[in-house]
C-alpha cells in the first residue's frame, strides 16, 4: 500500500470552510488522504460548523484553528484554498504540490439568525460534499 496523499486546505480563519472541507475529504477519502486545514489568520472552529458536520456524520468538535505557520516546510501534494484571500497569502511549499484554488461562500459571514445562518453553513458544507467527490473520482480514489 502506498504512503496517503498530503493535503493542506486553507482558509483565511480556519473557522468554517477548511475545517468542514478537512472533515469531509477525512472521510470520503477512506485514508488515502493524509489532510490538515490551516488559516493565515487562524480563529475559532465555529460551533456551526460542528453542528452541520455532526449532521452527516462526522465529528469535527475535536479540530482546533492553525495557522499556516505550522505547516512551513512540510511537504504537500495538493494545497486547496478554499477563499480568494487565503489563495492570496498562500506561502510555498517545498516539493511544488499541486494548487487548487476554491472560492467558497463564508458562511460567518452572514448576518441573521441562528436557523439563516445555520443554512449558510449547510450550503457550504453540500458544496464541498460535491468537490471533493468530484476530486477523488478526478485523482481515481
Amino acid at each position: 500500500m502506498s504512503a496517503p496523499k498530503r493535503v493542506l486546505i486553507l482558509c483565511t480563519g480556519n473557522s468554517a470552510r477548511s475545517q468542514i472541507a478537512e472533515g469531509i475529504l477525512h472521510k470520503e477519502s477512506h485514508g488515502a488522504y493524509e489532510v490538515h486545514s490551516a488559516g493565515t489568520h487562524p480563529g475559532f472552529v465555529r460551533p456551526e460548523a460542528i453542528e452541520v458536520m455532526k449532521e452527516i456524520g462526522i465529528d469535527i468538535s475535536h479540530h482546533r484553528s492553525k495557522s499556516v505557520d505550522e505547516f512551513a516546510g512540510r511537504t504537500f501534494d495538493y494545497v486547496i484554498t478554499v477563499c480568494s484571500r487565503a489563495g492570496e497569502h498562500c506561502p510555498s511549499f517545498p516539493g511544488h504540490p499541486e494548487r487548487i484554488a476554491w472560492d467558497i461562500d463564508d458562511p460567518a459571514a452572514i448576518q441573521g439568525d441562528g436557523d439563516r445562518r445555520l443554512q449558510a453553513f449547510r450550503r457550504v458544507r453540500d458544496e464541498l460534499v460535491r468537490r471533493f467527490r468530484l476530486f477523488l473520482l478526478v485523482q481515481g480514489e
